[in-house]
């Protein structure tokens, strides 16, 4: 381990066997917190739930509840798996101590979660320009795809209803900046929703498309250089109106089932009406 940079130590590898280290892989989610400067941009963002004499940043907690997921963990004692390596993330609260902060957080509803999405667009935005020519926005434009899906739950959980595809579960609607051919989806928004929730629900896909808007560059946040593709789920009147109102002015491409009867409407269509579409 090296000088502590942030919030997190520096972390060096060898390949003499000495000073093995358990959850390796997390030095990699480690480096991407701190090259993109996440760790820096929400600890400033959760200041203000920061207690006077506090030892633990309210930031590194909340990141390291983010770590114990990716590593495996499903509930928020799981950071002990952290807490085991110092080495490599450094000290790492007590369970009570994350435990109030998620309460703080909870309590905070609204606020808190603006600052935390805030932080998350600065790092983002940081990524974006650092990437250049590998930025999904370097040919000028961004596509958000949004979808929803089904996670299933095998007991009783918060808002686990019957699903649609007669599952047990949730039905999150969530929001993708596509990376094109040479890449994937970069998560940028995520609607929680029970497991009964309707898949043609416009004010869900406004929410979603919002939420989704706010994690890009300002430039990228109204204007046909930004594209919002959607399923036949987003092919509701009210959606696409509030997507092409005057002064949001954004692209879309929503999908539909094309039946036996709309083929022949479309093959009625003169040449001249159709334009040259981008996808």
């Amino acid at each position: 381990m090296k000088k502590r940079i942030g919030s997190y130590p520096r972390v060096r590898t060898e390949g003499d066997g000495r000073g093995v280290v358990s959850q390796a892989g997390g030095v990699l989610l480690v480096e991407t917190i701190r090259k993109t400067g996440l760790d820096r941009a929400i600890s400033a963002a959760l200041a203000p739930w920061r207690k006077l004499r506090a030892v633990h940043d309210p930031g590194k907690v909340l990141l390291d509840v983010a770590l114990a997921v990716a590593l495996g963990g499903d509930c928020l004692a799981d950071v002990g798996m952290l807490r085991a390596e110092l080495a490599v993330f450094g000290p790492v609260a007590s369970d009570p101590t994350v435990s109030r902060l998620i309460d703080t957080l909870a309590a905070a509803g609204p606020k808190a979660l603006h600052a935390i999405r805030a932080a998350r667009a600065e790092a983002r935005k940081h990524v974006w320009n650092v990437a250049k020519h590998a930025a999904p926005d370097a040919a000028g434009q961004v596509i958000v795809d949004l979808d929803g899906v089904l996670v299933l739950a095998h007991s009783e959980k918060q808002d686990a209803t019957a699903t649609w595809k007669k599952t047990f579960g949730h039905h999150p609607l969530m929001g993708f900046v596509d990376h094109g051919s040479g890449g994937s989806g970069e998560p940028v928004a995520g609607l929680l929703r029970p497991g009964n929730a309707g898949s043609n629900t416009a004010a869900d896909h406004i929410t979603t498309a919002q939420l989704a808007l706010a994690q890009l560059p300002k430039k990228y946040r109204r204007g046909r250089q930004t594209l919002i593709r959607t399923d036949s789920g987003g092919g509701t009147h009210e959606f696409t109106a509030w997507l092409a109102q005057r002064g949001r002015w954004l692209s879309y491409s929503v999908g539909m089932t094309i039946t036996d009867a709309i083929h022949q409407a479309v093959l009625k269509v003169p040449p001249a009406a159709w334009t040259v579409a981008v996808e």
